[in-house]
């Protein structure tokens, strides 16, 4: 209604401007004319009868005169008429625009254009993100079928393995960073690039080739900072915290005063450091029991429909402040729920970041269809914002929202 109820004013408008011009008279009316004509005439019949009188003109030469002006004022007459008539008879285009242009106008329309382009439902049907990313999916698709036409082509691999980082489609950037490196050898950015795509595939764990590849960037850049985070990163898992301190606190006086990389590695740094955290790893056993949360999940019903049993279910607790990094974590399938779990120590990522260390903790359980460690967008998600370690209740967490 909206659109049609613009259109109607506009062609008002246009009617309003083009009509009125063609509708309106353009000579004087024809009653002024005549009595024009009349007096012209009237003026020259005196001239005629004084110039008889004085002699200038026989009676003969009077009469013709005469009659060529009385033969004048009757023609003057005749063509009046005939201007009036013509006149109205032109009258027929004003009626041939007036329907013709809203008719050839509402059939072009109707036959080439979209009426609903401008209707507010239709744009807010489209979702501008999911139009980006199919978007980008479609651009980095392009690029992967480029590279099977081009398989030596070493900064094309380098890109759609970035492309594939960015779209947490890690298996796939593994790929295209393993034929980089094969392309290029041992450089420091792309083995950086490589091991950290493999430890993404593998949630975060930098075991085995990831570390690996760090140390030798590590060994032709020693103050490459993305080596010395992952150098670090590497030895905090293998339960070496005295090698990662030494890599973090070199990179800490690499980082940009007052930066974010440099609180977050300061706030991790202290902590490691914190004389209970290391004496809980290098002397004291660790009582798993002593440590252990019992948590439930379980699915809302609404969002059901929403999941597929081969989904990935993530549960694990986290620190109240400080890194994000799961102090315990637990890999279940929607199949499995409703599911019962214990976190304790054994599941820590890192031995220096686990339950023990801490009094109060965040529980969450979190549905990832991409099978992704790292939070998204989209993951169905529940938790408990704060557990004390000491309540050995069991906790329930209902999964009834959504990561945004």
């Amino acid at each position: 209604m909206l659109f049609l109820l613009i259109v109607s004013v506009l062609i008002l408008i246009a009617f309003l401007l083009i009509l009125p011009p063609l509708w309106r008279k353009q000579t004087v009316q024809e009653a002024d004319l005549d009595q024009r004509n009349i007096t012209i005439a009237q003026h020259r019949l005196a001239e005629l009868k004084e110039n008889r009188l004085s002699g200038g003109l026989s009676q003969e030469q009077y009469e013709e005169q005469l009659a060529d002006l009385e033969q004048a004022l009757s023609d003057d007459l005749e063509i009046k008429s005939h201007v009036t008539a013509a006149q109205s008879q032109g009258r027929w285009v004003i009626y041939v625009l007036a329907l013709g242009i809203p008719l050839l106008a509402g059939s072009l329309y109707f036959t080439l254009g979209n009426y609903q382009a401008i209707s507010h439902s239709a744009e807010m049907s489209v979702d501008p993100e999911a139009l980006k990313l199919a978007e980008i999916n479609k651009m980095v698709g392009g690029l992967a079928e480029k590279m099977k036409a081009n398989p030596d082509d070493a900064k094309g691999w380098l890109m759609l393995g970035r492309s594939y980082k960015a779209l947490d489609q890690f298996p796939k950037a593994v790929d295209a960073f393993a034929n980089a490196y094969r392309l290029l050898g041992d450089q420091a950015e792309v083995m950086l690039l490589y091991a950290d795509a493999i430890a993404y595939a593998n949630d975060k764990n930098l075991a085995g080739k990831p570390t690996e590849l760090v140390f030798k960037a590590l060994a032709l850049e020693p103050d490459n900072m993305n080596a010395l985070w992952l150098g670090g990163m590497a030895k905090a898992q293998q339960g070496d915290p005295a090698t990662a301190i030494k890599l973090w606190k070199k990179l800490e006086t690499l980082l940009p005063p007052n930066s974010e990389s440099l609180q977050e590695i300061q706030d991790l740094l202290a902590k490691i450091e914190s004389t209970d955290a290391i004496n809980r790893v290098s002397t004291q056993p660790t009582d798993v029991a002593a440590v252990a949360l019992e948590v439930q999940v379980s699915l809302a019903p609404e969002l059901q429909k929403s999941t597929s049993p081969g989904d990935t279910v993530f549960v694990y607790a986290q620190a109240l402040s400080g890194p994000k990094m799961p102090l315990a974590i637990v890999r279940k399938q929607v199949s499995d729920l409703p599911l019962s779990v214990s976190l304790n120590d054994t599941m820590a990522m890192m031995p220096t970041m686990k339950l023990s260390n801490f009094s109060q903790v965040k529980l969450l359980a979190r549905i990832s269809k991409s099978g992704n460690a790292m939070s998204q967008p989209g993951d169905l998600i529940g938790s408990i914002d704060s557990v004390t370690l000491a309540d050995k209740k069991n906790h329930a967490i209902v999964i009834n929202g959504s990561v945004k």
